[in-house]
């Protein structure tokens, strides 16, 4: 297998238990996985291994590939229209709805390429995406989503979600069965799943917002999930509209109506998380149930601040970002979802707040841990080649160069990404996709997006201005 050896980095930051810094690193991989990081490796493995190449990395930092922990790849179709500006999240999701009513397998390989292509370029190297509306009668958006997300070449962690239950918000355009659901899930399962080391895809099962949907359903869910040892994954207590149904209908608060069904723990992880008591926080911890914070998601929709500090004191190590469906963050940005982590919790926790280092131990390792992979997150001999050139010798970082994570976290943007590399292959190169024609997917991603808003404005008369 061929060996690269990229020599000299300003810095590489390991992101490893120790929160590792070499300066003037060097990393060497061989296929898909590393060998070795430290200093003057061509020297030191003189004689003993043979590199096939050698990338001058002066002038660059290196870095894990981030772990986006949460999203709703679907969504990057559906930004920026007027029809949903300035609403909080229940009547921004009855206007959403209306939208998926129309969803089909074209939207699902656009969505992927637009939002993850934006995450790659952005240094993501491993993504969720959590897809919970099925129009009745369309089949294969998951399968179309996967296909797509392997011609760019990122890890993928989808979530086959779904509604059970008719509501104010969700119609029954949207509804599934529970044995329908329970089979599309095994299905995906079987075709898809692998769990192996350095796996490229990995499948989940998981209600939206679980106290919404039937007993039967989320029964069915964790004990499919035991079955096939995979993932769940859903929404927890991101509104205080939420909190309040969950009281009303059942008497007790979100937290607590998961620990009943037996919904926290290892096997489980939960987008947004903001709405907790100091008992839930800590019992969040106890329990190890994995948590993704998603910043900009929650003040567009001004759902509240997640209680980063208080989870990192309480003990969460299963903790990561988002940068949850574009529709709600406009974006699939990680750089911009980093730096705003960081505001965010500086804004709302003051003194308290986390600090750099912390927000970018979610963004890597803490993501993985969230998707309960011992693969990727940190760079070490044996974990996978999946990492970051960040090239901060511009013009517009000059002056900040000093601590390299506080001037990728706090100054970064996706300017400053430059190679990614995922399982050993390079897929961006000076800040382009390699494996796609990013002109070919821009036209078709405008064109099914454009289609998707057509149809639906016949049902939604504020969509018919934004699309003149």
């Amino acid at each position: 297998m061929k060996r690269t050896l990229y020599k000299n980095a300003d810095w590489i930051i390991t992101m490893d238990e120790a929160r590792t810094r070499y300066r003037h690193g060097d990393l060497l991989i061989e296929g898909n996985q590393i060998k070795a990081v430290g200093t003057d490796l061509e020297k030191s493995l003189a004689g003993t291994v043979e590199i096939d190449e050698v990338v001058d990395a002066s002038g660059r930092v290196i870095l894990p590939g981030f772990v986006n922990t949460h999203h709703h790849t679907w969504q990057t179709l559906i930004r920026n229209i007027k029809a949903t500006q300035g609403l909080r999240l229940e009547p921004w999701l009855t206007t959403m709805y209306e939208i998926y009513k129309d969803l089909n397998t074209d939207v699902a390989r656009a969505g992927i390429y637009a939002s993850l292509g934006d995450g790659l370029k952005t240094g993501v190297t491993t993504s969720n995406d959590l897809w919970y509306p099925h129009p009745v009668g369309v089949t294969g958006l998951v399968d179309a989503e996967i296909e797509a997300a392997r011609e760019l070449g990122i890890r993928f962690h989808p979530v086959r979600a779904y509604h059970s239950v008719t509501s104010d918000i969700v119609p029954p355009e949207v509804v599934d069965t529970t044995e329908g659901v329970m089979a599309d899930a095994e299905r995906l399962v079987k075709k898809y799943h692998d769990p192996s080391r350095f796996s490229m895809c990995q499948v989940g099962i998981g209600p939206s917002i679980a106290q919404y949907e039937t007993e039967e359903i989320v029964r069915a869910t964790v004990d499919l999930a035991e079955k096939l040892d995979i993932m769940v994954h859903g929404h927890l207590a991101e509104s205080q509209h939420e909190v309040e149904y969950t009281i009303e209908h059942f008497g007790c608060r979100p937290v607590e109506w998961f620990r009943r069904h037996d919904m926290l723990g290892d096997r489980f992880y939960y987008a947004h998380c903001i709405h907790l008591n100091d008992e839930e926080v800590e019992l969040m911890a106890k329990t190890n149930t994995g948590i993704s914070t998603c910043p900009i998601s929650n003040m567009y929709l001004s759902s509240g601040s997640c209680r980063v500090p208080d989870f990192l004191r309480a003990g969460v190590t299963r903790f990561g970002i988002g940068v949850d469906g574009a529709a709600s963050s406009n974006s699939a940005n990680m750089m911009e979802e980093i730096r705003v982590s960081y505001l965010l919790n500086r804004l709302s926790w003051g003194d308290n707040s986390a600090n750099a280092e912390d927000v970018l131990y979610l963004a890597t390792a803490g993501g993985a841990k969230v998707l309960n992979r011992d693969d990727i997150g940190y760079l070490a001999p044996g974990m996978a080649a999946d990492f970051t050139l960040m090239n901060w010798s511009q013009l517009q970082y000059a002056g900040g160069c000093n601590d390299p994570v506080d001037c990728i976290v706090l100054s970064g943007d996706a300017r400053m990404v430059e190679e990614v590399v995922v399982n050993g292959e390079l897929v961006v190169h000076k800040g382009h996709l390699t494996k796609v024609n990013e002109e070919e997917k821009r036209q078709y991603v405008t064109q099914v997006g454009r289609e998707l808003l057509t149809r639906a404005s016949a049902r939604i008369e504020g969509l018919k201005a934004d699309l003149c």
